[in-house]
């Protein structure tokens, strides 16, 4: 790993094991394939390699793993309502997903919706990005940080962690704000609603920080399980920039984009952009917030420079 690693190299003590991947994907090889190679196609991210091999190897053992904690939580939770007395109606198992801009996280997200669904436990899977608490923009400017969008000052941490709370707490219904990917904004009459899942996943780069100063509680607190999506910082400023140039040539030719701007470059100047914008905000929002929280993670995936997952280290204990 190129990075500044948190999470100690082989021969130290760790709080993790290791596993390869070929290790990795023996470990469930009774667990049945419930996609098809069309919805796989639907499902990956720009650029991501995403196939019915990687899906088998990789993601199928975890979703058993996820399975069999989901289903230890619920046991979990009858057993302290019998110590208690009471009839306390199972409340959501939540899953919180993190890493990078362009590591590919929001794919595994999707990914871990559809394949936790599957399974007859939990049919019931919703999914929730923290785009969605972003502050508007026009707060941003307010506050002169708009081209600090993604680091953690840039959300409304309470509103997300009320939302996660009310979910936790088995509320029959609770609303998100929804962000568009076009306008770059929080679009102000539009909402998600989340109702009553078996499981919520909660995907963002920065889920995964400690409670800021002055507070006791952050939405890290309320989750059973975490992935954090790993990979060397030079291969994702690689894969940012060919996404930028996919963007480039597909959905900021709408002119209704925000960043429509860009349309017009050529190839060499949207490059230079790109490696522009990474080194500015996205880079610096890797070191400085989001890798610090890898070794907070229940589960690191951790990829090699073809965005295939090549190991994967576990929490023990």
């Amino acid at each position: 790993m190129a990075d500044s690693a948190s999470i100690p190299a082989g021969g130290q003590t760790t709080p993790f094991v290791e596993i390869d991947r070929a290790e990795w994907a023996a470990l469930a090889p009774a667990t049945p394939h419930p996609l098809l190679e069309t919805e796989i196609v639907q499902l990956r991210g720009l650029g991501e390699p995403l196939d019915m091999t990687e899906v088998a190897e990789v993601y199928l053992p975890l979703s058993r793993l996820l399975n069999l904690y989901a289903a230890g939580y619920r046991q979990l939770h009858r057993s302290t309502s019998d110590f208690l007395g009471e009839k306390a109606r199972s409340t959501p198992f939540v899953i919180g997903v993190a890493g990078s801009v362009a590591v590919g996280k929001s794919t595994i997200a999707r990914l871990l919706r559809e394949l936790l669904a599957r399974w007859d436990d939990t049919p019931r899977v919703e999914l929730i990005t923290t785009d969605g608490f972003l502050l508007p923009n026009a707060e941003l400017i307010r506050r002169g940080i708009l081209d600090r969008k993604g680091f953690p000052e840039s959300y409304d941490r309470r509103a997300l962690l009320r939302f996660v709370s009310a979910v936790k707490s088995g509320a029959a219904e609770v609303r998100a704000p929804f962000y568009s990917h076009l306008s770059y904004d929080i679009v102000s009459d539009a909402q998600i609603v989340v109702r009553q899942p078996d499981i919520l996943i909660v995907e963002g780069l920065n889920v995964l920080q400690p409670p800021s100063p002055g507070h006791s509680l952050a939405v890290s607190d309320l989750f059973d399980f975490t992935v954090y999506v790993d990979a060397r910082t030079s291969d994702i400023a690689h894969w940012y920039e060919e996404r930028f140039l996919k963007l480039q040539r597909g959905a900021f030719a709408n002119p209704s984009s925000y960043f429509h701007r860009y349309a017009s470059l050529t190839e060499e100047q949207a490059r230079t952009t790109a490696a522009s914008i990474w080194q500015a905000i996205n880079q610096p929002n890797l070191v400085q917030n989001i890798l610090p929280t890898r070794s907070r993670a229940t589960l690191v995936l951790r990829k090699d420079s073809n965005h295939t997952v090549k190991r994967v280290l576990l929490r023990k204990l």
